[in-house]
């Protein structure tokens, strides 16, 4: 439509919630913002803005469930 904006979301700079609306569109079983927000208190990785980069969270997940075994 003329004159609407489509805002485009950059997967290095998502805010919390906008990571789990990514997660649960591709099909992330249980994912929410309060299971990211549980994982942020565990370590996973956050940008120094308070955003969050979908790769580097992707290979924080690969590795606790490498080293867990979840």
């Amino acid at each position: 439509m003329v004159g609407e904006s489509k805002e485009r979301l950059s997967i290095t700079a998502l805010s919390v919630e906008e990571l789990a609306k990514v997660l649960a569109a591709a099909g992330g079983r249980g994912v929410s913002r309060q299971v990211i927000e549980k994982h942020l208190a565990a370590g996973a990785p956050r940008n120094p803005d308070g955003t969050m980069n979908l790769i580097h969270y992707a290979a924080w997940l690969v590795r606790e469930v490498t080293t867990r075994g979840d």
